[in-house]
């Protein structure tokens, strides 16, 4: 396993961010950092979110960061360039995924269904981002769809509609890796400036995570 791997199993919790204005980054950091999470997955949902990446990279390096909703050949380059240790995408294109492979760069695509996962892992794939995890049939088919490949050590982020009461049952999976979730410092939270919300989430969030930790490893 890779240390960025490690670090992010370890953080159990990736918050995903739809930013819109390069001034509210470093607050947004801030308030992640002193919660206890040292993570951010920025989405490119927004214009801002390549100048964002850079911005942190250069003044918060102790932030683990994540590039969101790379879609594309131009983001995956633009998310490298800004300094982004890791990227992941809604759906599963092998054109993006060849392209991180030839970089070195860690990338993540969407899996929703068996079929998803197979082109995944003939590409060289072994960890994916299985998306939209609640709406797609929760927990229950994440399990289905993953059963065939367990021998494989198939790791998945579940994202999409997961809730923070359902977080730590979401994490007690073996196969999860970490849960992104919009919930720690959503788009609203952002534009308010909600920066002690954002900070009392985080640290709400790492105490779950910790305590689901706690319970795979006494199953293991």
């Amino acid at each position: 396993m890779t240390e960025i791997l490690k670090r992010l199993e370890q953080l159990a919790l990736v918050p995903i961010i739809a930013i819109e204005n390069l001034d509210q980054a470093l607050y947004l950091a801030d308030a992640l950092l002193h919660g206890g999470l040292p993570v951010a997955e920025i989405t490119f949902r927004t214009m801002a979110a390549a100048e964002v990446i850079a911005l942190l990279h250069e003044q918060r390096p102790e932030l683990l960061l994540g590039a969101g909703t790379v879609l594309n050949s131009a983001y995956l380059a633009q998310a490298r360039a800004a300094g982004a240790a890791f990227a992941l995408a809604p759906g599963l294109d092998l054109t993006v995924i060849g392209e991180a492979g030839q970089l070195g760069f860690p990338f993540y695509p969407g899996v929703m269904t068996p079929t998803d996962i197979q082109a995944g892992l003939k590409a060289g794939v072994s960890v994916f981002k299985f998306f939209p995890a609640v709406p797609a049939g929760g927990l229950e088919l994440m399990r289905a769809i993953l059963a065939p490949f367990a021998h494989l050590a198939v790791r998945v982020i579940p994202t999409g509609g997961v809730k923070p009461q359902d977080v730590r049952e979401w994490l007690c999976e073996p196969s999860v890796l970490a849960v992104g979730g919009t919930w720690i410092a959503s788009r609203q939270a952002i534009a308010a400036r909600d920066w002690q919300g954002i900070q009392e989430r985080a640290k709400a969030a790492v105490s779950i995570a910790s305590e689901a930790r706690m319970r795979k490893d006494e199953t293991r």
